[in-house]
């Protein structure tokens, strides 16, 4: 049953950089439709400054759970470092509230089977009353994490034009995520400890366009990798590439690095008929996908100008994630990047850990409850585990 269509009240729990950059102005893109009632934070000196910011309307809380019984918000947004987000994602659906939560959305496929159970106990909670507000039943509540590179008109252009058969077979893909980061960003205590990030670069940085390629490409089905600490003093990696082999038969490269001055997002697919490719940092628009026809294809035909021409130019963003987001709740359907779809990116992270600390290939599947890589990125590998781990 469709919930109701009446202004969203919202409410973000953590007021960091990537709410105060991402979220609130998604959140005052689409203000025609959701309206900020409450945010939580633990600092105090941090929430006044995000309240001052976003109005004097926005009640303040220094804890989760009061803030959910006292607003009963219908969506909630989470920006808090990555160990919190399970505990916090199941306190919102437990009350009814719709969640976008920032990558990773946990930290192990655990946790992620915990939030799943935790949307169909919600749910079943909720279905009795019809729906209403919150969209209980086959409407929700539904946890989605925030994975904004799907999103955007050069994006959804490309995906339609693979969809449809227009570039031809895919064949072979290269994903790159070669950024740069220096010790003082692995300063703030919880980066770089699986605890509390759940991995380097493979998890933190890179699974924003692993996500990418694989909503381009669908399903992977085997995953060969290595995984390296190279400059940085830290629990997890610094650099990871693996190849990768689809259903479909297409092959790719992935490379996710925290080690590369000349910062880059990249990726290309090189299709039957012709390569499609987007070159960015932390966004794109139409202008950053370029589309590359085959020898045998005309480069001036009706064909090749439909590649070349989405209809809108609208950037990758969390306001355009947001608007998908809140469609999918107004119909009481299960929103993008929620259930098995962000459950095979987080699936392939964990698939990348365990072919690099292991040494031989993983199938999609092949990690299941009892595997020690469904419970920790790090399956506790005595070369890559916390100490105190391989000690007990």
């Amino acid at each position: 049953m469709p919930v109701e269509t009446s202004l969203v009240r919202a409410a973000v729990i953590g007021t960091g950089g990537i709410v105060t950059g991402s979220h609130l102005p998604a959140l005052r893109a689409h203000a025609d439709r959701v309206r900020l009632v409450a945010a939580v934070d633990v600092d105090e000196r941090r929430l006044a400054v995000f309240r001052d910011q976003a109005g004097e309307h926005v009640a303040g809380y220094h804890d989760t759970a009061r803030m959910l019984a006292a607003e009963r918000p219908d969506l909630v947004l989470i920006g808090t470092p990555p160990s919190l987000h399970t505990e916090q994602v199941c306190s919102a659906l437990e009350a009814g509230a719709w969640v976008l939560c920032e990558k990773p959305l946990c930290l192990s496929l655990a946790e992620y089977d915990e939030i799943a159970a935790a949307e169909q106990r919600c749910g079943e909670k909720y279905s009795g009353a019809g729906g209403g507000r919150h969209g209980g039943g086959p409407g929700g509540p539904y946890a989605s994490v925030v994975f904004q590179h799907r999103y955007g008109s050069g994006a959804v252009h490309a995906r339609e034009l693979l969809a449809a058969g227009e570039l031809g077979r895919p064949l072979v893909a290269h994903c790159q995520t070669t950024w740069y980061r220096d010790a003082a960003y692995y300063g703030v205590a919880w980066r770089g400890r699986w605890s509390t990030e759940g991995g380097g670069p493979t998890m933190g940085h890179g699974i924003h366009q692993m996500d990418l390629l694989l909503h381009l490409l669908g399903d992977w089905s085997e995953v060969r990798a290595m995984a390296g600490r190279l400059v940085h003093a830290v629990e997890s990696e610094d650099v990871s590439t693996a190849l990768v082999r689809f259903e479909s038969g297409a092959m790719a490269t992935v490379v996710n690095s925290v080690l590369s001055p000349d910062e880059v997002s990249r990726l290309r697919i090189d299709c039957a008929d012709a390569t499609v490719e987007l070159t960015h940092l932390y966004g794109h628009r139409n202008d950053d996908w370029t589309y590359t026809p085959a020898p045998h294809v005309d480069d001036r035909g009706p064909r090749t100008t439909r590649w070349r021409t989405p209809a809108a130019d609208v950037p990758s963003s969390h306001a355009a994630q947001l608007g998908d987001f809140l469609d999918a709740r107004e119909k009481g359907v299960r929103p993008p990047g929620s259930g098995q779809d962000a459950r095979r990116t987080l699936e392939f992270a964990a698939a990348v850990y365990k072919s690099a600390f292991t040494g031989r290939p993983v199938g999609a599947g092949e990690i299941t409850p009892g595997d020690p890589y469904y419970r920790a990125m790090h399956g506790n590998h005595p070369d890559w585990a916390p100490k105190e781990r391989t000690e007990q």
